[in-house]
């Protein structure tokens, strides 16, 4: 089982603890994940704000470069703009084309997308995931953050369900976690704002947080690097600004399917969070 592996340019700096859990996980599966060669930045949310054609270009790059393999993903924002750019491009001939000039060679739009999310359920199973689990997370509440990207829009991306997907639920299901159902899965944290107007990534994180505290969970699982750094890193201004205590740590969920199948915390990632996890991990033996 081996994919073309697409980073993406936040795992490679303030997301390197997905980064370093996906490739933990993957070993211990057996997954293959080699880089695509020489990859390039899939252009995120500042080329399709500015230029239609960049964000377009850039995505088709990278899978020129995967050679026709199905490219794996895990940032969201990476997954969604490759989806948008197999979408876009298939489907409109002189875009294709317009494409192919930027890029010096033509695109066909047809090369795979895959999040790992969706390599772990539909290609490897949660059964054979099940199996390989040696420390499983009993006893942790968690609730499955999805974030607004990778289900949205559903025509584009197809990923899961998109007001209530659970690929994530299952794989922390068979991780031997207590995956709790709650209504935020797919709502906003604010992503972006973060930078140019905080006070909106506090008002809908507080929410996100308030409500996963109201659904009795002990931590939250994302799969989005600007989702966890909005909930982790503010956690603790939104706390002080809205007079309220939610403690709560944000794991990705390649280091909470890391713990279970025995990884150790150290090679993880778990010391980059803000919010430290040890007090709960702790608590309930999980972890070493």
């Amino acid at each position: 089982m081996s994919y073309a592996f697409f980073p993406g340019c936040s795992l490679e700096g303030t997301a390197w603890d997905f980064l370093k859990s996906t490739k933990a996980v993957a070993r211990k599966l057996g997954i293959k994940m080699p880089e695509i060669e020489d990859w390039i930045c899939c252009g995120s949310t500042p080329a399709h704000q500015s230029d239609p054609l960049l964000s377009l270009a850039l995505p088709a790059k990278n899978l020129l470069a995967a050679k026709g393999e199905t490219v794996a993903v895990c940032c969201a924002a990476c997954y969604s703009r490759l989806k948008t750019a197999n979408h876009e491009i298939s489907s409109d001939q002189l875009l294709r084309k317009r494409v192919a000039d930027v890029v010096g060679a033509d695109y066909d739009g047809q090369t795979p997308v895959a999040h790992f999310l969706e390599i772990l359920v539909n290609d490897f199973g949660v059964g054979k995931i099940a199996e390989a689990v040696t420390k499983p997370l009993k006893g942790l509440k968690v609730v499955s953050y999805y974030g607004c990207l990778l289900s949205r829009p559903p025509g584009v991306t197809k990923f899961d369900d998109p007001e209530n997907p659970m690929l994530m639920d299952r794989v922390l299901k068979a991780a031997g976690a207590e995956v709790i159902d709650w209504p935020h899965k797919t709502e906003c944290c604010g992503a972006g704002y973060g930078i140019t107007d905080v006070s909106i990534v506090k008002q809908l994180s507080r929410e996100i947080l308030g409500m996963a505290k109201a659904a009795g969970a002990d931590a939250i699982a994302t799969a989005c690097p600007l989702c966890q750094l909005n909930l982790d890193l503010r956690q603790g201004a939104i706390e002080e600004a809205a007079g309220e205590q939610f403690d709560l740590p944000v794991f990705y969920f390649t280091q909470l399917l890391g713990l279970a199948l025995g990884v150790e915390r150290k090679s993880l990632g778990l010391k980059s969070m803000i919010v430290s996890p040890k007090e709960l991990l702790d608590s309930r033996g999980i972890g070493v």
